[in-house]
């Protein structure tokens, strides 16, 4: 896979790693007042319990040392936007090592705050230039960061969506990361410029192949928040739920983009 012609969007390297930091910062101030019965809870993500899914979101950092571990490549071979469809191709993998982690790791609290403290000593040490080699491809390591925004938003859903009442707050920088990477995403996924997909505040594309809209009100519109946005792309939410619950507006005979999504699971 090599990288697309035409990067989408840049994103500041310092606010990404902010980002990630607060994100994770957030994840581990709930995750250490969780009960025994609320870790036991089952998630939406097949038979992972809550205390799988905190080891997956400590995992999903630690993939970025586990990358520096390695020497790195000649050269990148994709680009951000095309991380999101690598990951499907993993889950086997990536199940086994959760797993495995939740064994080794009782204790929870303790474990974030090692990867958080791992996490501000690697970024101390490398330029965001540094070469990656991640499961999707070679990419540097600032635009990596992304990547590990958008787990943590994600995960962080999840984490919400399992315990009641937990309501674990999203960084605003990291929120952002996450929906414009995914309507990014869609649009290398879906390239034209018939449709235009709207996350207010954050990302405006343009995608699917037909005329081009130019001026004026865009014949097809998707309108939706960036949750809302963030589930239908990784799967949480079905398109068809969505539209029939108010949680996303599309018009025009091109806005039914159901059947691009999910863009990663």
């Amino acid at each position: 896979m090599s990288p697309a012609k035409k990067r989408a969007r840049s994103y500041d390297p310092a606010k990404t790693r902010a980002a990630v930091l607060a994100q994770l910062g957030n994840a581990r101030e709930a995750v250490g007042g969780l009960s025994a019965e609320q870790l036991a809870l089952p998630t939406r993500l097949g038979a992972w319990t809550v205390r799988d899914l905190v080891a997956h979101i400590g995992m999903a950092v630690t993939a970025v040392p586990r990358s520096l571990d390695r020497p790195a490549p000649p050269r990148q071979s994709v680009t951000v936007e095309q991380w999101p469809f690598a990951t499907a191709a993993n889950a086997s993998a990536i199940d086994e090592f959760t797993r495995g982690l939740t064994d080794r790791h009782p204790d929870l609290d303790a474990y974030l705050a090692d990867v958080d403290a791992s996490l501000r000593t690697l970024l101390d040490a490398h330029p965001g230039s540094r070469l990656l080699e991640t499961n999707a491809g070679a990419l540097p390591l600032d635009d990596y960061l992304v990547t590990r925004a958008v787990e943590l938003v994600v995960h962080t859903d999840d984490l919400n969506a399992a315990v009641p009442g937990l309501d674990v707050p999203y960084d605003r920088r990291a929120l952002a990361a996450a929906t414009r990477l995914l309507a990014d995403a869609l649009a290398v996924k879906a390239p034209g410029g018939s449709t235009e997909v709207r996350v207010p505040p954050y990302a405006v594309v343009q995608c699917v192949e037909g005329p081009r809209h130019t001026r004026g009100t865009p014949p097809n519109v998707v309108e939706t928040d960036p949750l809302t946005w963030i589930r239908l792309a990784t799967g949480r939410v079905g398109w068809k739920d969505a539209l029939a619950e108010a949680k996303v507006s599309a018009s025009g005979e091109r806005a039914d983009i159901g059947a691009l999504l999910p863009l990663m699971s």
